[in-house]
């Protein structure tokens, strides 16, 4: 069942990519399945979620920790329109370069469409680190600097029956 062998592989996710990626296909993520999804296809023992931290939300923060995730909060700023803004991707990048440098983990999954993240991607790939990109868009909407890494690129959607709320 498990696509890996290494037992210690992490997932590092951008919380608001995933989220909006899959409001915009129209369902809603059951993160506990998701979890037990990661654990069981990927062999995650940890999951990051790197999120904007906005005090309305704690209810939905416990939850997914309940579920079985790390968080890890981004200050929030407000754009002109009162819009949050909870930018996490050097967070995301910060902490898989630094667990791949301390041999934190024997692997990575790395959850977005965004390709603010190839470089990653890239890097991951040159150290042997990355298992593959999960991205939530669709396939149109993948970015095309994520393909252009040539990486192992897998849709959430195509679990939407297995993954849905």
């Amino acid at each position: 069942m498990s696509e890996n062998k290494e037992k210690n592989n992490f997932a590092y996710i951008d919380g608001a990519n995933l989220n909006n990626a899959l409001k915009e296909l129209g369902w809603d993520l059951d993160y506990k399945k998701f979890r037990i999804w990661l654990s069981d296809k990927y062999r995650v023992e940890k999951a990051y979620i790197f999120i904007g931290l906005i005090p309305k939300y704690k209810n939905l923060y416990k939850y997914l920790q309940e579920a079985g995730f790390t968080l890890i909060f981004k200050e929030v700023i407000y754009d002109g329109t009162g819009k949050p803004k909870g930018n996490c991707d050097a967070d995301l990048v910060l902490q898989a370069v630094c667990d791949t440098y301390e041999n934190e983990s024997d692997k990575a999954v790395i959850v977005t469409s965004d390709g603010d993240y190839s470089s990653l991607v890239k890097f991951l790939m040159k150290k042997s680190k990355l298992i593959a990109i999960l991205s939530p868009s669709s396939p149109k909407k993948c970015s095309i600097l994520l393909k252009r890494t040539n990486a192992k690129i897998s849709y959430i959607n195509d679990q939407k029956d297995n993954l849905k709320a």
